[in-house]
C-alpha cells in the first residue's frame, strides 16, 4: 500500500501589511507563484484527497490559488508549528493523498526529517516560500508515518515554473 503526501510552504507573502503576522496575505508574486503551482499539480496528476492548511492568511490564499477541487481544511494547530507537530496532524489524516501547506521553519524541517533521502535540489534545504515536495510513503495508514520513512519523488519552487 502506498500514499502520497505533497508538502508545500505557502506561496511569497507581503511584508507591507500592518497587522498581526497571521493575518499577512500573499504578495503578486505569491499569487502568481501559487497559481502556478496549482498548475504544476494538476500536470503532474496530483488531486489531493485531503488539503490539511495552517489557518494563517497566506496559507489559506496559497491552497486556494492551487484551485483544486477539494475543501480546504484550515487547521490552529499548523500556524507556526515545529515538524513534530506537522507530523502528528498528518497522522490523523485521511485519503490516498494529502497536501500539506504550512509555515517555515516547521514546514521544510518536516519535509527533510521526512525525506529518506534529500532531493537532488539546490534549495531544498532551505525551502523557500512556495517550495512544494511530493513523497511517496508505503504505508497502509497516514497513523504509521515516521521520520526518514518516504521518498521525495518529485520538488519544484515557484521560481522553477515561472
Amino acid at each position: 500500500m502506498s500514499k502520497k503526501l505533497i508538502i508545500m510552504r505557502h506561496a511569497k507573502s507581503s511584508w507591507e501589511h500592518e497587522g498581526p503576522d497571521k493575518t499577512r496575505p500573499l504578495n503578486e508574486r505569491g499569487r502568481k507563484g501559487a497559481t502556478a503551482l496549482g498548475e504544476w499539480l494538476r500536470s503532474q496528476n496530483l488531486h489531493p484527497d485531503t488539503i490539511l492548511c495552517s489557518s494563517a492568511a497566506r496559507t489559506q490564499e496559497t491552497a486556494a490559488r492551487l484551485k483544486l477541487s477539494q475543501p480546504i481544511s484550515s487547521i490552529d494547530a499548523l500556524y507556526m508549528g515545529s515538524a513534530d507537530e506537522l507530523l502528528q496532524e498528518v497522522k490523523s489524516a485521511e485519503g490516498e493523498t494529502v497536501l500539506l501547506v504550512a509555515h517555515n521553519p516547521g514546514i521544510g524541517d518536516f519535509a527533510e526529517r521526512l525525506a529518506q533521502k534529500a532531493p537532488m535540489h539546490p534549495r531544498f534545504l532551505d525551502y523557500p516560500s512556495g517550495a512544494t515536495t511530493v513523497f511517496e510513503c508505503d504505508i497502509a495508514s497516514w497513523s504509521e508515518l515516521e521520520f526518514g520513512g518516504a521518498t521525495a519523488t518529485q520538488f519544484t519552487t515557484p521560481r522553477d515554473l515561472v
